[in-house]
């Protein structure tokens, strides 16, 4: 509050002036002489004062025009902006709002307010300003985008949407939010179409192409303070305990600060258990726990820094080592450089400690296969009858498949097959599009782009029985599925529509080839669900009949229910940062959601030069609180003359005779 503004309010002093003036009102008493008092000797008359409130209705409209009036002489030095949208010639708007939702927006502000809060305040302001025609959408931009709200005419059914949105610890993913919205503005009859971007473009990926709405939309940049820029910022992306010891991940960016990392108990915030300093650039600090040490553990950065919610972490426990099998025909996955099929080389590389063992042919019985966790079936030439039933039988009892369909696995001989693993007759083609769609293809995370140019020489096309009950992780451009995963039993199925051979692509030389692998390590580790993911990811129950979840961020005594989501198979979104406790089919399972590391560089993505020009909008209007305060003041006034004349007669004065001195 400025000097002016509170010497301004400094007249509301004034309402004591009607109190005051209520009672200082005196009134002299009024003699009476009586006829007895001639016969008692006179003495002077003494006339009592008293003061008193009188006519406390009026007082009070008296008291409330005086505020009014100070109010009035603050109102020219109190503004406060609001965004306003500059229409085009008068023209209808049609706006998909991106709203940021991701950890990053949590940062505050000097006045205590977190970007969030101000992103959704000029949402809520575009929409108080709409015009019949206009027109709203609203996407969440943390990974992986989610349409909150499609298109619609409806302003009061946007404007409670947006405002029932809360911040997540999500990872930022604007190049796909916007794409969305690109998609979501054609067709619609409004001339003037506009992707409101409301981030601090703070995406992880500064050096990435400039966000654009492309030719057909115009993406609006209202609140051009909102972005964020490059500041020293720390995170804990990792943690791994292996009594006694504790490994702890952590990520900077920006100039380094001296920081210590601290182990508390998950129940008691307080109380440090063990505590060193962060080594300038190291990025794994080890910790040695007390042998007395808590089950559940959270590690934090001291001190906080520019966001507050990446500097705390639950502590994830190591799991038991899992065995995989991996079946492949040698001679077709050779490697020219030599060494073992690409498959088995890359779990090697993944280096997560799981035993891999070659196989040679599928067992005659499913106890066979119980020793593994995860089979990967490279490209086979179909499944006899026996091979089929040994391989269902496990996975309905909980394994993990990995299946890759190629051009072997179309021209199975007779009476081989796939039966309930993947339903109905696949078949072989040589056409194949570019690439996948990265916007398509959340599963791989930042490595789906490097999809987009894949370029294989075929394909498999799978029939609608083997799609009907699967969730389609990737996709290729035309929409059928490169990647997907079906439940079956307590387990489930992972598909690719492409070998893992070199002929037909380079797909086992990608980065996303790895993501694969290592995605379904984590999955087959813990028995058919990732037990760590990042915030914004999920957590799948393959098989799972009922679940029940709830989630206690770190240094949190509360736990917030979760909504488990139906589908091809039970799914928990993770939203948060922290330990989430599951009861599936009455056993309970422990899982936590650490922060994304992508969230930890705080530089602004570029966006097109013009989504900041002025002649689209900005932070333009200015609060004038006198029309309201003049319509108070006439209201008061007509209240003050009811009161006259429908108040009650003042009560008469209280009448005293002079008593003569007996």
């Amino acid at each position: 509050m400025s000097f002016l503004t509170a010497l301004a309010l400094l007249g509301g002093l004034l309402a004591a002036a009607p109190v005051a003036a209520h009672l200082l009102r005196r009134r002299r008493a009024k003699e009476i002489e009586l006829p007895t008092a001639s016969l008692l000797a006179a003495t002077p008359p003494a006339a009592r004062r008293r003061s008193a409130l009188e006519d406390r209705a009026l007082l009070a409209i008296r008291v409330i025009a005086v505020l009014l009036l100070a109010v009035l002489g603050a109102t020219p030095f109190v503004s406060c902006s609001r965004i306003a949208l500059a229409r085009r010639d008068g023209a209808s708007v049609a706006m998909v709002f991106v709203l940021d939702d991701s950890l990053s927006m949590t940062a505050p502000d000097p006045n205590g307010k977190t970007r969030f809060d101000r992103a959704k305040q000029a949402a809520l302001d575009l929409i108080d300003d709409a015009e019949p025609g206009d027109s709203f959408a609203v996407i969440l931009g943390g990974a992986e985008p989610r349409v909150l709200l499609a298109a619609t005419t409806d302003a009061r059914a946007a404007y409670s949407a947006v405002k029932e949105v809360e911040p997540s610890d999500r990872a930022t993913d604007l190049v796909a939010a916007v794409a969305i919205a690109r998609d979501m503005l054609r067709g619609v009859p409004q001339p003037d179409r506009r992707v409101v971007l409301l981030s601090d473009l703070a995406d992880g990926a500064p050096s990435g192409p400039a966000l654009d709405a492309g030719p057909d939309a115009t993406l609006w940049y209202p609140v051009v303070d909102l972005e964020s820029r490059p500041e020293a910022n720390c995170a804990i992306t990792a943690t791994l305990r292996r009594d006694p010891q504790l490994e702890v991940t952590v990520k900077c960016a920006g100039p380094s600060t001296a920081r210590e990392i601290q182990i508390v108990a998950a129940a008691d915030a307080k109380s440090v258990l063990v505590s060193t300093p962060v080594p300038e650039g190291a990025e794994v600090v080890s910790l040695k726990l007390p042998a007395d040490a808590p089950e559940d553990l959270d590690a934090r950065l001291t001190p906080a820094d520019r966001i507050p919610g990446d500097d705390v972490a639950p502590v994830a426990v190591k799991p038991k080592t899992v065995m995989l099998g991996v079946l492949v025909d040698a001679a077709a996955a050779k490697v020219e450089t030599g060494g073992p099929p690409p498959v088995e080389q890359a779990f090697a590389a993944l280096e997560a400690g799981t035993s891999v063992r070659p196989i040679s042919s599928i067992p005659e019985h499913a106890d066979e296969l119980k020793p593994y966790a995860g089979l990967v079936l490279d490209d086979p030439p179909g499944l006899t009858p026996e091979e089929r039933k040994t391989v269902t039988t496990w996975v309905e009892g909980g394994g993990l498949l990995l299946l890759s369909l190629g051009k072997k696995a179309s021209s199975a001989p007779l009476g081989a097959g796939f039966g309930a693993l993947v339903p109905g007759v696949i078949r072989w083609s040589p056409d194949a599009p570019k690439g996948a769609k990265p916007e398509a293809c959340g599963f791989f995370g930042p490595s789906a782009d490097g999809l987009a140019d894949l370029a294989p020489k075929g394909r498999t096309l799978m029939p609608p029985e083997a799609t009907k009950d699967a969730e389609t992780l990737c996709a290729f451009e035309d929409g059928s599925p490169l990647l997907s995963r079906r439940p079956l039993g307590k387990g489930a199925i992972y598909v690719t529509t492409l070998p893992f051979d070199f002929e037909t692509s380079d797909f086992p030389l990608r980065p996303a080839f790895l993501v694969l692998l290592d995605s379904f390590h984590q999955v087959a580790q813990t028995g058919g669900g990732a037990k760590v993911v990042e915030a914004g990811g999920r957590f799948h129950f393959p098989g799972a009949k009922t679940v029940k979840g709830q989630v206690s961020p770190p240094g949190s005594a509360t736990s917030v229910s979760l909504e488990i989501q139906p589908g091809t198979s039970l799914r928990a979104d993770a939203p948060r940062v922290g330990r989430y406790l599951f009861e599936v089919d009455g056993v309970t399972d422990s899982r936590l959601a650490l922060p994304a590391e992508r969230e930890v560089d705080l530089a602004p993505r570029a966006i097109a030069t013009d989504a900041r020009d002025p002649s689209l909008g900005g932070e333009t209007r200015k609060l004038d609180a006198s029309p309201y305060v003049a319509f108070g003041l006439l209201a008061l006034l007509l209240l003050e003359l009811i009161v006259r004349l429908l108040g009650p007669t003042p009560a008469p004065v209280e009448e005293r005779a002079a008593t003569p001195e007996t």
